[in-house]
């Protein structure tokens, strides 16, 4: 890959970019002010490491995509001519949220200019926003009213207004308004601004028709950080109206428990609910409003200290689940990336309230282990879910059929790296994470230098230069799994440090020209259990989570890269080894592997075979698993009896099964004479069902033993439930009526019904029929099985 030149802002346009970013990080008078802020990322740049790679990495993809394919539904819908070809993916033209994809590529590009100087990002960034003003200016002409802009017909909000089926059109409208204000505040682009301004008016004359009750209605649908980008614009322009917009996406279905200190996220899109206290948060900073103050740090707090896996991420199938409930969450499907995003835009907006270590510990672990973990490292696409499912494997985008909410936020994610790593007040330096890396402090005449090579090696060398003597107080936070001590020099002369694990250690001191601050942060292997989970851990070394690499078993000919995000989550998965061993034993049985500083290896406590571990952001293209099962040797002696006695249990099951059906495998299906109304099939945890909805029905022909009692057993989903009321007929009789309604959370459960012989008589085949209730649906059924009694 080409080094890029990193080329200097002009100074003229450095000023007012900086006098932008500014406004939009400050506090109103009514609020206290921060404690803490963040340089503008034009301010650092990166140094060689595994970030800066990222980032490069992410620039290629982004200088490979073609705005004008971006921007194609975008003019047609403002009734101007396109040549281009819109991309595939959610950026078809029939997909709803179409156009997402342009708000995070702006963003993107004025971040990435942001971080490096490189001037044609920053073309590209200009190209875009007089292509999106030409479209606002077209669009009246199309019938839709002065400021709307969009992929999409303006029909799509009226159908959110109604409370019709519609995809998210706010959630869309969001990511294009915070990618002008990103290009405005990054790249001093001031016709993004009056784009924005424009669609803001729009915004507000939408929800000005609308009273208080019917907003919240409209909130109902997903709306991403709408509250956010217009608490943001009013940073900007300080226009009452553009604050008083913003609150008309105040969620109080979500905030109103939050203030009262209730947790009510289980079961809600987690997605969906984290931008929405990212905007509570900024509109505390924007009014002093100490209730938004106490919906983010409280939303946060959940989120971060119950909600969240030993990655940093959460939900699973995108939503929050019973905190007591992990184990049965360990799926393909976990820890949607776009969460994690929000969530650290959060975090770095509570440490400016209250800088602690606590935040910027979670901050770390999330970066690591799921931020530059989601990164492809050989086209640099993007991971929508890191999957804990012990066994499984990550899948990647496609790079222009898959433009999944998780591509957008990813192409953003590796062009602001630098936009945490050293906060400061008006007497303090923050040096937050340890990522090489250069900042200008003009204000204070100083530039620091960090180079380290962490988390490969434990030192940290923090270098000043200043043309005068500085007095400042340098922070440097001492991340709490750093316990077995922390050295730090000054020039060469040890320094008595004052902290303990989990806080912040400070200098003091009148800096001089080249002064040289090292740290050495010692890293070790720790034990971390699932929560609620005692006897499912995973291992960590510092930060940084270790996934067992498992090989490739299964996954020789299918591509690691997915138009859709679920495509591969129900590959089947091997058997994963366990850890045997007293808890106390298991770190001392994890050892480093020779010339190989991140590498380790269990020491006979893996079963039924040790496995060598390395940190999850280098494990890409094989099975691993992050989560263990960990027995002590006597519970894996009773866990072993227990395998044996069901071997012998399926063996004697299998001698008596007469017939089953494959659930929605054609061919067995076939074989059974499959007939219904009204029927449809699926996947769900890697087994297939089927299901009729609206009154319809299902049948099979399976065998029965003639003159003999026969069971029927039928499996079903211990989660389904709603309207699933549905008979079970045979052969014209009903034999049983069957509700599912969560009747075993979180597993498969089985319903026998007994066929005697009275009414078999002498046939050798049955038709079973499913068949819903009148406005419900019949399943899902994913096994059916036809059992002799036991003689």
């Amino acid at each position: 890959m080409n080094r890029i030149l990193l080329s200097s802002l002009r100074r003229s346009q450095s000023l007012v970019i900086a006098s932008a970013l500014c406004a939009i990080t400050g506090f109103a008078a009514a609020a206290d002010g921060p404690a803490a802020v963040p340089f503008a990322l034009q301010q650092v740049r990166l140094l060689d490491g595994p970030f800066r790679e990222a980032m490069l990495r992410n620039r290629e993809y982004l200088l490979s995509l073609e705005p004008d394919r971006l921007l194609h539904m975008f003019r047609l819908t403002a009734g101007l001519p396109s040549s281009a070809e819109a991309y595939g993916g959610w950026e078809s033209p029939e997909v709803e949220v179409r156009g997402h994809s342009l708000g995070h590529y702006l963003s993107a590009l004025s971040l990435l200019f942001a971080s490096t100087g490189e001037e044609q990002l920053k073309t590209r960034v200009d190209h875009i926003v007089a292509e999106l003003a030409e479209c606002q200016e077209a669009l009246p002409h199309q019938g839709f009213r002065p400021g709307y802009l969009a992929a999409f017909p303006e029909s799509f909000i009226d159908r959110v207004e109604a409370g019709k089926p519609v995809w998210a059109p706010y959630y869309t409208l969001h990511k294009v308004m915070a990618g002008l204000l990103d290009a405005h505040l990054h790249c001093g682009n001031h016709q993004a601004l009056d784009v924005l301004k424009r669609k803001a008016d729009w915004v507000k004359g939408r929800m000005d028709r609308l009273s208080i009750e019917q907003q919240q209605q409209t909130l109902r649908m997903e709306f991403g950080g709408m509250h956010e980008v217009l608490a943001n614009l009013y940073g900007v322009t300080r226009q009452p109206e553009h604050l008083a917009v913003a609150q008309a996406f105040d969620h109080r279905g979500v905030f109103d428990p939050l203030t009262r200190g209730e947790d009510q996220l289980d079961g809600l899109h987690a997605n969906t609910q984290i931008p929405k206290f990212v905007g509570a948060a900024r509109h505390y900073e924007l009014s002093g409003e100490t209730r938004y103050r106490d919906v983010a740090r409280f939303a946060w707090e959940r989120i971060a200290l119950h909600r969240s896996y030993a990655i940093g991420g959460h939900s699973d199938r995108e939503h929050f689940f019973p905190v007591d409930e992990y184990e049965r969450h360990l799926s393909a499907e976990t820890a949607e990336t776009c969460n994690t995003y929000n969530m650290l835009k959060l975090t770095r907006q509570l440490f400016g309230w209250t800088p602690s270590a606590e935040l910027m510990d979670f901050y770390e672990r999330a970066l690591y282990n799921h931020i530059l973990a989601s990164q492809d490292p050989e086209q640099g696409m993007f991971v929508y879910f890191m999957q804990l499912k012990p066994g499984h494997f990550k899948s990647y985008s496609r790079p222009h059929d898959s433009f999944w909410c998780c591509v957008g936020t990813g192409m953003e994610n590796h062009c602001k790296y630098g936009d945490t790593i050293y906060f400061h007040n008006d007497d303090a330096l923050f040096v937050n994470l340890f990522i090489a890396s250069e900042l200008t402090w003009p204000e204070r005449g100083v530039t620091v230098r960090m180079e380290t090579e962490f988390p490969d090696q434990d030192l940290v060398r923090i270098t000043l230069k200043c043309a005068n003597p500085v007095e400042c107080d340098l922070k440097v936070r001492w991340p709490a799994w750093a316990e077995s001590g922390l050295i730090a020099t000054i020039n060469g002369q040890q320094q008595a440090v004052e902290g303990k694990p989990g806080s912040y250690f400070s200098f003091r001191r009148t800096w001089q020209d080249g002064d040289a601050l090292e740290v050495r942060v010692p890293l070790s292997v720790h034990v971390e259990p699932l929560p609620a989970t005692p006897d499912i851990v995973a291992l960590l070394y510092g930060p940084l989570v270790l996934a067992g690499e498992l090989g490739r078993e299964g996954l020789d000919g299918l591509s690691p890269y997915v138009a859709r995000q679920t495509d591969h989550v129900h590959v089947p998965t091997p058997n994963v080894p366990a850890l045997v061993a007293e808890p106390q034993d298991v770190v001392p049985s994890v050892q480093r592997v020779p010339e190989s500083p991140l590498a380790f290896r269990t020491v006979g406590i893996g079963r039924p075979k040790d496995v060598t571990l390395i940190p999850l952001h280098r494990t890409h293209r094989q099975r691993y698993t992050v989560y263990w099962n960990l027995f002590t040797p006597g519970g894996w002696d009773a866990y072993q009896s227990d395998l044996a006695a069901a071997e012998v249990r399926a063996r004697e099951r299998a001698r008596r099964v007469l017939d089953f059906v494959r659930i929605g495998d054609a061919d067995s299906e076939k074989r059974h004479k499959l007939s219904g109304e009204r029927t449809q099939a699926g996947v769900w945890q890697s087994r297939m069902w089927r299901h009729a909805v609206d009154g319809g029905w299902f049948s099979y022909e399976i065998a029965v033993a003639p003159s003999r009692d026969t069971v029927l057993e039928a499996t079903f989903w211990g989660d389904d439930a709603g309207t699933r009321t549905f008979d079970i007929v045979v052969d014209d009789n009903v034999l049983a009526t069957q509700t599912l309604d969560r009747n075993a959370p979180g597993q498969f459960f089985q319903v026998q019904w007994p066929l005697t012989k009275e009414v078999i008589g002498d046939k050798t085949a049955v038709t079973v029929r499913f068949q819903a209730h009148p406005g419900q649906m019949a399943g899902g059924l994913f096994g059916l099985t036809t059992v002799k009694s036991a003689d």
